[in-house]
């Protein structure tokens, strides 16, 4: 178990420090701009390509993998967005919301730097893969939820036009499949760019876990929603048994692949959930505190999970 504590403490530890250096220093939330440029733009691109472009092409085109991971993510997403409807009366637009609480984890900022300090680098094309897809997912899903629940007065195509634009440029997506590019061509990069790669990709866990303890200080709780009763459980809970599960019916899987996707859904709820509600003026302090609440809880689910997994109690199939 100290061996545990020792894999997560730095790593929770930066986004203490975030939390308390913000507390103390109360710089507003628009300091922030300039170091989630950077991460954002930049040092976590970095780390996605060098990975992707490492890899074997094959190990890139798991297609069984993909509908297994996205398949499980939005079975929960599906349940909490019908209980929002059914059990609390909610809109279709808080419901997404609600819904995106529960199945959109922190696999941008958290994913990367855990999963690679936990399982080491054959963690990171399953990261990769995941995050692409996923976020692929809710970039469309989204948009389109909050168009059928009124509100949006751009006509369709546009409406289809604005979320492949959003794809095709994101840039952990453009480094994605410039990785994919590089991995399927045989590309190596010359050394010193090769050392820049290395340089900005070892600056992307920090940077990022910091900036997220940062945005947890600035946005503090102000109410706890009678959601949380149900969508905390399902985030922390039930999408990594769903996806554990989904695994297992779907084939063979390297364990690494399989814990790392099992971590990647234990993850708290995205700051961009808070961002998405913000942008369409929907559940936004609520998102906020869900936030919160779920990274705190984190602390204690993801270290029982990577204990299991290190342990050996939790085997990589389920169906042996």
């Amino acid at each position: 178990m100290a061996d545990i504590i020792g894999l997560v403490l730095p790593f929770f530890g930066m986004i203490f420090l975030g939390y308390v250096v913000a507390r103390i220093t109360r710089q507003p939330i628009e300091a922030l701009g300039w170091l989630n440029t950077f991460i954002i733009y930049i040092a976590l691109p970095a780390l996605f390509f060098k990975l992707v472009a490492k890899t074997p092409i094959e190990q890139l085109t798991r297609i069984d993998f993909i509908l297994a991971n996205v398949s499980a993510t939005y079975l929960v997403f599906t349940l909490i967005f019908a209980a929002g409807l059914l059990l609390r009366r909610a809109t279709t637009r808080e419901a997404t919301i609600q819904g995106l609480a529960a199945a959109y984890g922190n696999i941008g900022y958290m994913g990367p730097g855990l999963a690679l300090l936990a399982f080491g680098e054959p963690a990171a094309v399953p990261v990769a893969l995941i995050f692409c897809f996923e976020n692929m997912l809710h970039f469309s899903i989204a948009p389109a939820l909050m168009a059928l629940g009124g509100g949006e007065k751009q006509p369709l195509h546009r409406l289809a036009a604005g979320v492949a634009r959003r794809i095709v440029t994101h840039p952990f997506i453009i480094a994605t499949a410039a990785g994919f590019l590089a991995a399927f061509t045989g590309f190596e990069a010359p050394a010193p760019l090769q050392r820049l790669i290395d340089y900005l990709a070892q600056a992307a866990a920090p940077c990022a876990l910091f900036a997220m303890g940062v945005t947890l200080a600035l946005r503090p709780l102000k109410r706890v929603p009678v959601e949380i009763g149900y969508i905390v459980p399902a985030k922390l809970v039930l999408l990594p048994v769903t996806m554990y599960l989904m695994l297992g019916l779907a084939g063979s899987f390297d364990p690494v692949w399989v814990y790392t996707a099992v971590l990647l859904a234990a993850l708290p709820t995205a700051t961009n959930v808070f961002v998405i509600g913000q942008q369409y003026g929907v559940w936004q302090e609520r998102a906020s505190a869900t936030i919160l609440v779920t990274t705190v809880l984190s602390v204690a689910t993801v270290t029982a999970l990577l204990y299991l997994v290190k342990s050996g109690l939790l085997p990589a199939d389920p169906f042996p």
